[in-house]
């Protein structure tokens, strides 16, 4: 089974490692590839690799609203989020999913040792992709969720189309989930509320996971998230 995940960068991916251990695990032949694909070719990588022979994608950072667009068929959690973060190459059609709101959900749940997220008070940090499919997926798991974007039409957008309402300085909060780019520059009551929060999560891993040392805090990585929404990604490339 061949198996790759494309994006920009990608070098610093954990997602091959994720991936190699679950083929190991499953006892399934493969391989798996962390290609390099710079915005605006997203679609014309997708095509190539599928004549290449390869069962499924894993998509990030800048491509996920470009491989919504070359698939096919979507599923809910990707038609509502309009990205896709998992393709899977079925014999006549490109099918794309969404993980990314399940990865969230984990993260979030775990990160405070309980089963879901029911309840909690949420704040998302952006308006991007990942933001998108975690906003759906937090209010469809029982959380009051709030959204800021420094482009606040952006995050009227993700308000007007669900649940969500736009953060209001000084409201209570049990979690920030932050989906910004590593170093985002954050006005001065953004910080303040993220300094105060029980749990910060950061949806980035490894070294462009810096919000927490930029606050001066602790914040939990998104390394699991990824290994969520991996796993859920692995049962589409192998169901």
């Amino acid at each position: 089974m061949k198996l790759a995940v494309i994006g920009d960068p990608v070098a610093h991916s954990l997602s091959p490692a994720l991936h190699r251990s679950f083929l190991d695990a499953a006892g399934i032949a493969g391989e798996y590839h962390a290609l390099l694909v710079p915005a605006g070719e997203g679609a014309g990588a997708i095509a190539h690799l599928r004549t290449q022979g390869y069962r499924g994608l894993n998509v990030t950072t800048p491509l996920k609203e470009e491989a919504f667009a070359a698939c096919d068929r979507r599923d809910e959690l990707a038609l509502a989020s309009g990205a896709v973060n998992t393709i899977v190459f079925e014999a006549s059609e490109t099918v794309g999913y969404n993980t990314d709101g399940i990865g969230a959900l984990s993260a979030i749940a775990g990160a405070l040792e309980r089963p879901d997220v029911d309840g909690l008070r949420i704040l998302v940090l952006g308006a991007g992709p990942t933001a998108r499919a975690s906003v759906g997926a937090l209010i469809e798991g029982g959380a009051s969720v709030r959204v800021w974007n420094r482009t606040a039409a952006r995050a009227q957008m993700i308000v007007a189309t669900s649940d969500a309402r736009l953060w209001r300085p000084g409201e209570a909060l049990d979690v920030i989930f932050s989906t910004l780019s590593p170093l985002a520059d954050l006005p001065d009551h953004v910080q303040s509320a993220c300094r105060d929060v029980e749990v910060l999560v950061d949806a980035n891993y490894g070294p462009r996971a810096t919000l927490g040392a930029a606050l001066g805090r602790e914040a939990i990585d998104g390394y699991g998230m990824l290994r969520a929404g991996a796993r859920a990604s692995f049962a589409r490339f192998t169901g």
